[in-house]
């Protein structure tokens, strides 16, 4: 066998192999809200798991991420790519609403006289709070602060499993089996230890315990 052929992007026995660790589940957004779009489906972000049939849970319904936009507008005016990155944030990089979500929301939210487009704008177009969207924004303070620590109990989360020490860990072995092997003298006896040695770590994770 060849000794990249160990390591390639194949399915282990365990299912997925090591390239399982830069996958993304996701979310999507329902069908509640204040009104139109502005449901919290997911771009590239990791969720809590979706089932086999593609479906992602969602981690704001419409409400919320109108709630959401409105509390991160009152704070300064932003156009909607500045709320997507700072959502994205927010998560430490585990969410971020698409554009097909977030610009639905802004406008609707826009007919409804919460937000109106900055005045002297640059070729984005920035929104800033009214006085309507300002009132509603500090009425729904401890809902959009809520969604702000949902948001933060992702990435607390996602440092908590973060696999780059396990691609590090991975990649010395790989470094080391080569260089041992490529040494000269490394006959079928070597192999065998080197062999032997991968296989009481694969022992030792398996017996690791939660």
């Amino acid at each position: 066998m060849a000794m990249r052929a160990m390591f390639g992007g194949g399915r282990g026995r365990h299912g997925a192999g090591f390239d399982r660790f830069g996958g993304h589940g996701g979310f999507e957004g329902g069908p509640r809200g204040w009104g139109p779009g502005g449901g919290g489906e997911n771009r590239g972000g990791r969720g809590d798991g979706g089932s086999s049939g593609g479906r992602r849970r969602r981690l704001f319904d419409q409400a919320e991420l109108q709630t959401l936009l409105l509390a991160l507008i009152a704070e300064q005016p932003r156009h909607g790519y500045d709320l997507i990155r700072e959502i994205e944030a927010l998560s430490g990089g585990e969410y971020a609403p698409s554009p097909g979500v977030i610009y639905p929301a802004l406008t609707y939210m826009e007919d409804a006289g919460l937000i109106a487009p900055v005045a002297d704008q640059t070729a984005r177009k920035a929104f800033e709070a009214t006085a309507e969207g300002r009132a509603k924004a500090e009425e729904d303070a401890p809902k959009a602060s809520a969604l702000k620590e949902r948001l933060g109990a992702l990435a607390d989360r996602r440092d908590k499993v973060d696999p780059a020490p396990v691609r590090r860990a991975m990649h010395a072995l790989k470094t080391a089996m080569f260089d041992r092997l490529s040494q000269e003298g490394a006959d079928r006896a070597v192999v065998l230890q080197v062999a032997d040695a991968i296989d009481e770590a694969t022992r030792k994770i398996e017996r690791i315990e939660a």
